[in-house]
């Protein structure tokens, strides 16, 4: 049989008492509340430019949320 030493047993214990307050603090806000920002740190209508808009209009319609994709200076 393995042994648990005491402050492993601890955390654990801590983590399990905390577990039912989890999900009441995950339902108090819905995240993001704004568009998501995408930076792309290369030039306008390149191949990574275009990789990050399919990822952005992939991701706005699993996620139902909206992705902007923005050029970096």
């Amino acid at each position: 049989m393995m042994k648990l030493p005491r402050r492993r047993f601890l955390h654990l214990a801590a983590g399990a008492a905390a577990l039912p307050a989890v999900p009441r603090m995950a339902r108090a806000q819905a995240y993001p509340t704004r568009p998501v920002r995408i930076v792309v740190g290369f030039a306008p209508g390149g191949p990574n430019d275009i990789n990050a808009r399919l990822i952005g209009q992939w991701l706005s319609e699993r996620l139902g949320q909206q992705f902007v994709i923005a050029a970096s200076p």
